[in-house]
């Protein structure tokens, strides 16, 4: 039985996206997998996060240094901590991550989602193919200490003016009786 923050949960999960992120791991990895968005599926193919090791690897060669492919609990909970880690190295903001357990103890699979869609962006950044949005470049821009002086001397009508208005005689809320 399902708790209703656990309903809650699984209603935000996207068939979609988890299939076009199953569809990106098969492209990067090469490995034969089940595409299928389903929950089922898409947790079977990742819980014991060899695949997702394998992934990281593709992006980047000998990011995670060693893959666990005994199907122990805590052997796979370090293949997908290995992930996390290097999801973060390649620019996976914090917050776009999942905690373990959401994805071995099927607990929060639409996070993992998140996550490899956040990946998905970065992978550009690694000449591999990438998923959703493409991510805006930086734009730095390079003034000169002439631009940025001339700036300064200007008073932006965005200040406005109160012509001569003050602010005596207001009063906000209750007045003091005496």
């Amino acid at each position: 039985m399902e708790t209703s923050s656990q309903v809650n949960i699984n209603s935000k999960y996207s068939e979609e996206l988890a299939e076009e992120c199953l569809e990106w791991i098969k492209v990067i990895t090469g490995e034969n997998i089940d595409t299928s968005g389903d929950m089922d599926n898409f947790y079977e193919i990742l819980k014991d996060g060899t695949l997702l090791c394998k992934l990281a690897n593709h992006i980047k060669p000998g990011q995670v240094k060693k893959i666990n492919e005994s199907k122990m609990a805590f052997k796979c909970m370090e293949n997908i901590n290995a992930f996390l880690e290097a999801a973060k190295i390649f620019g996976v903001p914090a917050q776009e991550t999942f905690q373990t357990v959401d994805l071995w103890e099927r607990q929060n699979l639409n996070s993992v989602v998140i996550c490899l869609q956040s990946l998905g962006r970065k992978a550009h950044n690694y000449g591999m193919p990438s998923i959703g949005p493409k991510e805006a470049e930086k734009n730095v821009r390079n003034f000169t200490e002439e631009q940025l002086r001339a700036g300064q001397g200007v008073i932006s009508l965005q200040y406005g003016s109160n012509k001569g208005a003050t602010q005596s005689g207001i009063n906000f809320g209750n007045t003091r009786h005496m």
